[in-house]
């Protein structure tokens, strides 16, 4: 079954070459027990290796099973350790960190063979060994004999064809080095035992041959006649050690150096702790910054109007030569001609009702509310028991009329940042809301409006007046040849056309949003417009306007190119599309998509009939949005140069833990372990201690956010800032994870290298 012929095996040491082996032939039979002996230096231990797979031959040949092992690959020596051979070694080489039971189970785990399997069949040579009763028990804790055994059982676990024995009784007292041969030698009452010894009585006693070595070769052999026997041919089957195995094995090694694993993860998680405090704030701030931006949003709209300043890149282009040509000047004693921009920066949307469609079918998740802003005159005309019935001047900018925003599906504008006092507010019903200011203000003008003289009212009292919009049928008077308005206000605002208005609601702003609802108002819903129009459309006035190429309230001539019949019709109420539409926003992100959404409007239109809008809220938020990333930017980079520390010291401590679990690399390797299964052996442990320095990191950057949000309240009045968001947590503990390995990557990659009879060797 196994046959060496004509190995030859030498080493160069310090430019010296020693002949371990020289032309040494030997064909083992199965089911023999051969004991080699020889002097110290006479090869004995390097024959073994080479039999092992655990060192290569120079020259000659290694036969197995009538396969040849010249032309092996690693992971065919590698399958070979772990099949064919079990390895019994003088010293025991048992992995310190892992109980007995694992030591058996490990190299039938590089097998690949079930949980169940492995365990069973450990207990079963655990048993024959007579260590049944010390399974859970760590080697530190058994005799050197039990110790011995539990080598042997690891050697039978895995069923091999070979059990090579170096020096198995070496370190061993008399009695119980009797009681190991004679188990050695049950053992080979079905396998091929070789073992290499000192002492020839033990050898002559129990070994079926003994062979001789001197000087790197056979001087004798007392082989007995060979058995002809059908042997199969060698088949290899891979071994493999998955990354969960490496994870337990690294876990047991770190659980023995606790002390230095906490520190080292603590280390590692400085720079964690520094960007997870930093993200926390940022991500706080932001909130913050988003609901001030969520409250401005409401007075800063996405707005459309007929006319909007457009910056192409021609315009740009030319702005910037005429800037150019006027820094050549050097003098300050001359006027120079600036070249006028403005008609090409002035671009005119045309807002049709597809455009009102198309605004309607925005995604109402994206939006608090819209205003579709009309331009139809309101002929309001009021009561004051002082000046009796007036003219309501809506011009008046100190006591604004404004429109009451309609709310999208998910939103209610008005409810999210006012109070309503008093009333009930509904935009279906015709009637006006008046807004107070955060003391219950209200403009003198605004009151005048109303026909309100006193100083205080009640609120009762406000709900009371009523303000009626006279038609234009009433209000315009055909004259020699033109329209004029009338001034008998008694007798529009008691006529039965006129549309009677009355305060249906009182509001104020909330306490937290008075930066933006502050002031006072009045405002009215869309339903007002409509009905104004609905009313004014068919008016003689409209009439008449429509066939006249002249302003029929000032007999001036249109300009045709700019509109202005169109708009005069839609000032006296012909036209009910908008003149200005307010887009608001949620917040500074569905902002963005909102303006995604126009700009697909434009897609594949003219310019001249593309829709500009004006993003009121865009300076602010690109500015307070750049800053803030700057800010998280630049501290996160200044926070990264600790984690660049930390990897090149996980690098470290990997590089040490390498050191130190050198002989476990040569244990492995000598059960049949592949150079990657050593490297992910490392990399499970890094990958421990990464995980350890995440999770650690954030538990402490989180405790951490306590006494920080503690103090920026105390200064700022900004309560519970320093939120860790949940998913900055885990991307941080993967980044520390990725980190670790990294660092730990070339140590664990020496570890692979390293040769197993030498790392066998390291005590």
């Amino acid at each position: 079954m196994l046959e060496i012929k004509k190995i030859k095996k030498s080493y160069n040491t310090g430019g010296f070459k020693q002949d371990a082996l020289k032309d040494v032939s030997i064909k083992f039979q199965k089911n023999e027990f051969v004991a080699i002996l020889g002097p110290s230096g006479s090869g004995k231990t390097t024959l073994l290796n080479i039999i092992g797979g655990l060192d290569r031959y120079d020259s000659g040949d290694l036969i197995i099973n009538n396969k040849s092992t010249k032309k092996f690959k690693n992971n065919e020596w590698d399958a070979y350790r772990n099949n064919c051979i079990g390895f019994i070694f003088q010293n025991y080489n048992l992995i310190s960190h892992i109980s007995i039971l694992a030591n058996v189970e490990l190299g039938m785990t590089l097998s690949g063979i079930s949980a169940k399997k492995r365990h069973k069949k450990a207990l079963e040579v655990l048993k024959l060994v007579g260590l049944e009763n010390h399974i859970h028990k760590k080697p530190n804790q058994l005799s050197g004999g039990q110790m011995q055994r539990v080598a042997i059982a690891r050697a039978l676990a895995n069923n091999p064809d070979i059990i090579l024995a170096d020096e198995p009784t070496g370190a061993l007292d008399s009695k119980t080095s009797v009681q190991i041969i004679k188990l050695i030698k049950k053992v080979a009452q079905d396998k091929l035992v070789i073992m290499v010894t000192h002492n020839p009585s033990l050898a002559n006693e129990y070994a079926s041959r003994i062979i001789e070595m001197k000087d790197g070769k056979v001087i004798k052999d007392s082989k007995v006649e060979e058995k002809n026997l059908n042997e199969k041919n060698y088949t290899i089957k891979k071994t493999s050690m998955n990354f969960l195995t490496a994870l337990k094995l690294s876990l047991n090694n770190i659980s023995t150096k606790k002390g230095r694993t906490i520190l080292t993860a603590f280390a590692s998680s400085i720079g964690i702790i520094g960007i997870a405090l930093i993200l926390a704030l940022s991500n706080g701030f932001q909130k913050e910054v988003d609901e001030f931006e969520k409250d401005s949003l409401s007075q800063m709209p996405i707005i459309i109007s007929e006319q909007a300043v457009s910056m192409d890149q021609e315009t740009l282009k030319k702005m910037q030569l005429n800037e150019n040509k006027l820094k050549k000047y050097s003098t300050k004693k001359l006027v120079y001609a600036q070249d006028d921009f403005t008609n090409s920066m002035i671009h005119k949307n045309v807002i049709t009702s597809d455009f009102i469609d198309y605004i309607d079918k925005i995604d109402s998740s994206y939006v608090s509310g819209t205003s579709l802003q009309k331009s139809v005159r309101f002929n309001i005309i009021n009561y004051n028991e002082k000046k009796g019935y007036t003219l309501v001047d809506l011009s008046n900018q100190m006591a604004p009329w404004s429109l009451l925003p309609n709310n999208s599906k998910n939103s209610d504008i008005i409810k999210e940042n006012y109070d309503v006092l008093a009333g009930k507010i509904d935009k279906n019903e015709i009637g006006l809301v008046l807004q107070v200011d955060n003391k219950n203000r209200v403009s003198k003008t605004i009151l005048e409006q109303l026909g309100i003289n006193d100083e205080k009212i009640s609120f009762n009292d406000i709900m009371n007046k009523e303000v009626k919009i006279a038609i234009n049928d009433d209000y315009y008077n055909y004259y020699k040849g033109r329209f004029m308005p009338t001034n008998n206000y008694e007798k529009l605002y008691n006529s039965e056309n006129s549309i009677s208005l009355k305060i249906k609601a009182i509001i104020r702003g909330k306490k937290d949003k008075e930066a933006i609802t502050s002031g006072s108002n009045i405002l009215y819903p869309s339903s007002l417009t409509d009905l104004v129009i609905a009313k004014n459309k068919d008016s003689k006035i409209v009439k008449a306007q429509e066939k006249l190429d002249y302003n029929i309230l000032t007999n001036q001539k249109f300009d045709n190119e700019n509109n202005t019949k169109k708009a005069t019709l839609a000032y006296l109420g012909a036209d009910s599309l908008p003149s200005i539409i307010y887009i608001f926003p949620k917040n500074f992100e569905t902002k963005d998509k909102v303006i995604n959404y126009l700009d697909k409007y434009n897609n594949n239109l003219n310019q001249d009939k593309k829709i500009i809008y004006t993003d009121m809220a865009s300076m602010l938020s690109s500015l307070s949005g750049n800053i803030m990333s700057a800010i998280t930017i630049v501290l996160i980079a200044f926070s990264s140069i600790s984690l660049i520390v930390s990897s090149i010291m996980i690098g470290i401590i990997t590089y040490i833990s390498v050191l130190e679990r050198t002989k476990e690399i040569g244990i492995l390797r000598a059960l049949g372990a592949r150079k990657k299964d050593i490297t992910r052996v490392f990399n499970a442990e890094t990958f421990i201690i990464g995980l350890i320095s995440g999770l650690l990191g954030i538990l402490i950057a989180i405790f951490l956010t306590i006494p920080t949000n503690f103090i920026i309240e105390k200064l700022s009045g900004l309560a519970n800032v320093a939120k860790l968001n949940p998913i900055h947590a885990i991307i941080l503990i993967i980044i520390s994870m990725i980190l670790t390995l990294i660092g730990g990557f070339i140590p664990a990659k020496v570890a692979s290298k390293k040769n197993p009879v030498e790392a066998l060797r390291t005590e």
